[in-house]
């Protein structure tokens, strides 16, 4: 996300560096290609010259700590007034109501609502522990019910029927009805998509709205669409009281203009954004964590936070009990290993919320094609049987052509998952040793500078960190 935003501020920041003293003098090129920068992200005018009048005011004449050099100290101060602008703090949902917590779903058609109500769901689910039910109120597009009721039951939600010759208002009363007498302490509400200049349209939704008196109304918008995400939350939240924004889309948004612009021209908060396509891909929106992506340093907290959720435990300490014990490093782990990455989002997934990696494009590019070798890595796994995975080294030639043959690949691309499997087999081997991650510990400083690559899974056994191996193995050469 904000990828070209990124690369843009972190090459203009670099002007300042090894200046004794900020000054308007020889901070006003790099206030100039900051602006730059903001505008062509498609950021808000109004919001690009009050966060540059902002950090003009701080920066200028502003000492150099001891501690910092002028490049730092005025990154500091770019990183503050960017949380500003977004919020400066996360904003929760505010479930505290007689349940059920009616929750409004709002949105432009096509902002992807419906999705978004599902993934909202899960999130309250999973990490609230909430009993949810959902709703459509979306009487005007025909499988807009359906697609609500397939999703509900991805996510393990109740799901309320509806029909689309009701009329909204009775489906929200009726459903309402429902989850009170279910004991639900949630129920989401999803609405037809609207356009702002639909009056009708608009009228019946303020009807909706204030026949149900949501605790929480989520103007849900596609981040992509840029400053127009900001004037739309704010045409909408003229209309309806709204209490926060749903960026969808973010992880397709190269510019960031959406999330820079939200709060200050809606003033509305952005609660949660939409980063995949899927029903996880729901993350609370850090103003913190946000700027911190934007200045290419990382999102550690996030990633933390995604390990410990993501990662099967039991499964990761029932694969260190058995190397720990001598016992084989199979193909059948090395499958539940790719799972744990992909869990995760992936090596792309994980490598965006690593400090630099915007000024890394090669590695990057890297990482995607090897994102795609670990795909077909799946694939020709899940070709094997049971008993081949096990025992790997009963794949003689004739099972090689079979195996290519159902994962639709070649017979050198199975050969090199055999030889990529007995290199972790190897590293796995000499972990189960006395001793040996201390020795593989000891090499970890070197990792990357040996050639060494990612890990194709999570979490090795020993309580080494996702994406740790020792010096000099590439799992994608």
């Amino acid at each position: 996300m904000s990828k070209t935003l990124t690369e843009r501020l972190t090459s203009a920041l670099k002007n300042v560096t090894g200046k004794a003293r900020l000054t308007e003098d020889n901070i006003k090129d790099t206030l100039r290609e900051v602006r730059m920068a903001l505008l062509e992200a498609d950021v808000a005018l109004p919001v690009v010259k009050d966060f540059i009048g902002k950090v003009k005011e701080r920066a200028v004449g502003q000492e150099v700590s001891t501690a910092l050099n002028p490049g730092q100290e005025f990154l500091k101060i770019v990183q503050s007034e960017l949380e500003h602008v977004m919020g400066d703090k996360n904003e929760t949902l505010d479930l505290a109501a007689q349940p059920p917590a009616v929750i409004l779903m709002a949105g432009l058609q096509g902002a992807g609502k419906t999705t978004t109500t599902a993934k909202l769901a899960k999130f309250l689910i999973e990490r609230e522990k909430k009993k949810v039910m959902v709703v459509s109120a979306d009487v005007y597009r025909p499988a807009a019910i359906k697609q609500l009721e397939t999703l509900a039951g991805e996510v393990g939600a109740e799901f309320f029927p509806s029909s689309g010759d009701q009329k909204p208002v009775k489906i929200a009363k009726a459903a309402i009805a429902q989850a009170k007498k279910s004991f639900m302490d949630v129920l989401i509400l999803d609405t037809a998509g609207r356009l702002a200049v639909d009056q009708d349209m608009m009228d019946e939704i303020a009807e909706l709205h204030k026949s149900v008196n949501p605790v929480e109304t989520l103007f849900v918008v596609d981040a992509m669409t840029g400053q127009d995400a900001a004037n739309t939350a704010k045409a909408f939240s003229d209309v309806l009281p709204l209490t926060g924004v749903v960026l969808t889309k973010a992880d397709g948004d190269a510019r960031g203009g959406a999330a820079l612009s939200v709060r200050q021209v809606s003033g509305k908060p952005i609660k949660f954004l939409g980063m995949g396509e899927k029903t996880d891909a729901l993350e609370p929106f850090y103003p913190d964590r946000m700027a911190s992506r934007i200045l290419d340093m990382g999102d550690v907290m996030s990633l933390i936070e995604e390990v410990e959720r993501k990662v099967d435990k039991k499964k990761a300490e029932k694969l260190a009990k058995k190397v720990m014990k001598g016992k084989g490093f199979d193909l059948q782990d090395f499958r539940e290993q790719l799972d744990q990455m992909n869990n995760m989002g992936g090596l792309m997934g994980m490598m965006d919320k690593l400090p630099g990696m915007g000024q890394m494009g090669a590695m990057q590019g890297q990482m995607a094609g090897a994102e795609n070798q670990m795909a077909q890595m799946g694939v020709i796994i899940d070709s094997m049987t049971p008993d081949e995975r096990r025992f790997p080294d009963k794949i003689n030639g004739s099972r090689k052509k079979r195996i290519a043959s159902g994962s639709g690949t070649q017979i050198q691309d199975v050969n090199r998952v055999l030889k990529q499997h007995k290199q972790m087999a190897k590293m796995m081997k000499k972990v189960g040793k006395k001793g040996g991650m201390a020795k593989m510990m000891k090499g970890m400083g070197g990792m990357m500078g040996g050639g060494g690559g990612m890990p194709p899974g999570g979490m090795p056994p020993g309580g080494m960190p996702p994406g740790g191996l020792p010096p000099g193995f590439n799992p994608f050469k």
